[in-house]
């Protein structure tokens, strides 16, 4: 590997940017290539595949053999309120890969008792969520049922890149959250992204189960399985 493109590839990780090495099997030739919205050509659609589906692969193109090796930052997951349900939720994210960091200006609930080596922000959530810039590789939770903290971390979360974002409450509460989100002119293509209620509908009852139910349908969502 050339120094240039270690180099590239050792900046692009320390910038958290998802990027990945093309290695053409026949002549040698490398190339470090980034997620494409609009691909040019079947080199730079199958890069896109290799990243989101975080595996590397071997494609064939009219060069010869290409095998795309994937350098994904972390995947991350900010929720939005340090209640009981974000216990165990924390715990299990990142027990599945995710750094976890939970974002509650209410200090008495975040607290590193509650959430050992757990990242807190006592932030605002609107502030708190843009402060650590959503990416593709971000989900973002809602957990506190108080439309002073949820709605200000989905203002910024449906303006960024976060390939999932969920929200707690009951259809009645998820109802009112997207008449308030539309009078603050958020259109339909922007409320479609919000899971409300949040989690796969498996009868879950127990703080633990909802955590469940939400990491089964954020895996779900980050895979590309079905999800209900």
């Amino acid at each position: 590997m050339h120094k240039q493109i270690l180099d590239q590839l050792i900046k692009d990780r320390a910038d958290k940017r998802a990027v990945a090495l093309a290695t053409n099997l026949v002549t040698g030739e490398e190339v470090v290539l980034y997620p494409s919205g609009a691909p040019k050509n079947e080199l730079e659609q199958q890069v896109n595949i290799a990243l989101r589906e975080d595996r590397a692969r071997t494609v064939e193109t009219a060069e010869g053999e290409v095998f795309i090796n994937v350098f994904n930052p972390p995947l991350r997951l900010l929720i939005a309120g340090a209640v009981h349900i974000a216990q165990p939720l924390a715990r299990m994210a990142a027990l599945t890969g995710y750094d976890v960091t939970i974002i509650d200006p209410r200090r008495a609930f975040a607290t590193a008792d509650r959430f050992p080596g757990v990242t807190l922000l006592s932030e605002w959530p609107d502030a708190g969520v843009a402060a650590l810039q959503p990416d593709a590789r971000t989900a973002i939770v809602t957990l506190t049922h108080d439309p002073k903290l949820d709605d200000a971390a989905l203002h910024t979360a449906l303006n960024s890149d976060s390939f999932y974002i969920g929200c707690l409450g009951s259809k009645k509460t998820h109802a009112a959250r997207l008449e308030r989100l539309r009078m603050a002119g958020f259109d339909e293509a922007a409320l479609a992204r919000i899971h409300g209620p949040v989690g796969l509908a498996i009868g879950a009852k127990s703080p633990a189960e909802i955590a469940v139910s939400i990491l089964a349908q954020l895996t779900a969502t980050l895979r590309g399985g079905a999800v209900s």
